[in-house]
């Protein structure tokens, strides 16, 4: 008979059915596309609104269900239908089983003996993943996110032009590195956490769809040689945050390889793409990249954060890992071949390869290949719909599923344009009718919808432009 202290207390069950039952509530409400998919309350009004204090003795579970009914009526609804802000929608719900499974066993994953069945599945994705780039022979490790990819690209690059590096330091050696004008802003994150200082990451200029011009990083690289710096990694982008471009890889690779540079390729966007026969040809020539980092938590739907670094070679983790060496509590001799810790620049890490593959042991290759080529033809829909409106401009040809757009109107200024489609953005979010993103397109904003979330279809794009036609009519005619 177990003792008391060993099983759930009153106040746990009540607060478990509870959350559970508004679990299932959630999931069932997601759908409704006449719901706001936002509040959009200013933080002082949500800050008015909510008691957040913690006091000195603890709340009974009736409050405690009422703080959890106000998080889930604030929270932006990620999978309502109108929702197409970042690169990310939905809810994969065999991917959020393995989520409540991570956290129900709460384990590391640094070591085979804590986490033995996520070390293997960990492996198994990795395994999967490497095959799906062309890596017949490389590794990886789960990630907290693309930021974290880019970073360990950078510090393989490193290290493999100057292996003493991580013992020594690069006193008198200025490293430079060379990106897109287009690339995430993760790269300069990279660069200042390795020292490199923000200078000497090399932005190259993009054409017209913009994607890196190869001939302008020939010329940088002569550039800063002649400078006397030390040119060290490219970092290619397949699939760019506002127009989803994608670098051309074969003609990067073919410069990294003259150049002996690690050529590094951010996919975190556009990885999925690899998934299906009809897009993989997107990402041409990235099984030439040195590594690569993909996120699943994008266009996969995968609960956040799901992220992948893989590299072609095996064993280049455990060389720039050797930090864990200091670990012998934690990272025993008999056990090296196996532990995970070994390739990670983290510790304590939790189990992100779980609600992976649970969600591909439910979806399967071919379910996967169907999710990505819906959401490139709901995007080629919403793609037709710009052109065909009179009043409304597609800025750049997607490449993936990002779709820029931009209100034109009938004899509108440049500068009239500009603030009616940035009018159309902030009725669209303070109404709570659609989240879509704004960014700047050469120096002009722009409205940009990405298909991410599998609840979105036809009947919700015409609505998205039905939308945006009518807010920038009225905004224009002020």
């Amino acid at each position: 008979m177990m003792d008391d202290s060993d099983i759930l207390s009153e106040f746990d069950e009540m607060l478990l059915q509870g959350v559970f039952a508004r679990v299932w509530r959630y999931l069932g409400e997601s759908a409704d596309s006449t719901s706001l998919v936002t509040k959009s309350r200013s933080h002082q009004e949500l800050k008015n609104k909510l008691e957040l204090a913690v006091g000195r003795t603890g709340v009974d579970v009736d409050t405690m269900l009422s703080d959890i009914d106000d998080y889930l009526e604030e929270s932006v609804k990620t999978s309502h239908p109108h929702f197409m802000n970042p690169m990310w929608g939905g809810t994969n719900v065999a991917s959020l089983a393995g989520e409540f499974i991570t956290a129900l066993t709460n384990t590391s994953m640094y070591t085979f003996e804590l986490a033995p069945m996520a070390t293997l599945i960990e492996n198994e994705m990795i395994d999967t993943m490497l095959k799906l780039v062309g890596y017949n022979a490389g590794e990886g490790i789960f990630t907290t996110g693309g930021s974290n990819g880019n970073l360990l690209g950078l510090i393989c690059a490193r290290d493999r032009k100057f292996p003493d590096a991580q013992r020594v330091g690069l006193v008198g050696k200025q490293l430079v590195a060379f990106i897109s004008e287009d690339a995430h802003y993760s790269t300069s994150m990279a660069a200042n956490v390795l020292g490199i200082g923000l200078n000497n990451l090399i932005s190259i200029p993009t054409d017209e769809s913009g994607a890196m011009i190869p001939d302008e990083l020939q010329e940088a690289i002569g550039a800063e040689k002649r400078a006397g710096n030390f040119p060290f990694c490219v970092i290619a982008t397949a699939g760019t945050t506002v127009r989803g471009s994608v670098d051309p890889m074969v003609e990067l690779a073919e410069i990294c390889h003259q150049e002996k540079l690690w050529l590094h390729v951010d996919a975190a966007w556009g990885g999925a793409t690899l998934l299906s026969p009809k897009t993989r040809s997107l990402l041409h020539g990235i099984d030439l990249a040195d590594s690569v980092c993909w996120d699943p938590h994008k266009m996969m739907g995968i609960q956040l954060c799901c992220s992948v670094f893989l590299v072609k070679n095996s064993g280049t983790l455990r060389r720039v890992c050797v930090h864990t060496q200091k670990g012998h509590y934690l990272l025993l001799d008999s056990a090296e071949t196996v532990d995970l810790g070994h390739m990670s620049l983290q510790c304590g890490r939790r189990v992100d390869a779980l609600k992976l593959w649970l969600a591909w042991r439910a979806k399967g290759n071919e379910g996967w290949a169907s999710l990505i080529e819906r959401y490139f033809s709901l995007a080629e829909y919403l793609t037709s719909k710009v052109k065909e409106h009179p009043r409304l401009e597609l800025v750049v040809e997607p490449s993936m599923t990002n779709v820029c757009i931009r209100y034109v109107g009938y004899g509108m200024n440049k500068s009239k344009e500009d603030s009616v489609t940035m009018g159309i953005r902030n009725e669209l979010i303070s109404s709570g009718k659609f989240m879509v993103s704004t960014s700047q397109i050469e120096g002009r904003p722009i409205l940009r919808s990405v298909i991410a979330n599998p609840r979105v279809n036809e009947k919700t794009i015409d609505e998205l432009i039905s939308s945006i036609v009518e807010i920038g009519g009225s905004l224009s005619s002020n």
